[in-house]
């Protein structure tokens, strides 16, 4: 059984530099994780993401939050548009949406996509 996509170590510097850049990140950027009882989807993350996402820079720079798609989002949290799939991952820094994932398109694609919006959260804060 393999734990990381195969091209999981080149993504590794990327995120260990997304929490690098982003002084005090921990605290602001979260994943949050919309979900629904039942969503085969949803279940399908858990069995291969969820046991090392938190074992990871990208989960020690966005900690995971679930809620259920039911729920309002946590206080303090507006995203951009409603939520309507499960699951969905919702980047957000100090309660912002950020960008999201809609759907688990698999562990490769998912870690790729998950790359892709932190280092555009970089390369904004480079900007900015």
């Amino acid at each position: 059984m393999r734990l990381l996509p195969a091209f999981a170590p080149a993504l590794v510097p990327a995120f260990i530099l997304a929490a690098s850049l982003l002084p005090g990140a921990a605290a602001a950027l979260e994943l949050i994780m919309v979900e629904r009882p039942g969503c085969d989807y949803c279940a399908a993350w858990d069995r291969t993401i969820a046991p090392i996402y938190p074992k990871t820079a990208a989960g020690e720079s966005a900690p995971l939050v679930r809620m259920d798609i039911s729920e309002q989002p946590p206080e303090g949290v507006t995203f951009t548009r409603p939520v309507v799939f499960t699951p969905t991952f919702v980047l957000v820094d100090e309660g912002a949406e950020l960008g999201r994932i809609e759907g688990y398109p698999g562990e490769d694609f998912f870690w790729g996509l998950l790359e892709k919006m932190l280092s555009e959260q970089v390369d904004t804060d480079k900007a900015g």
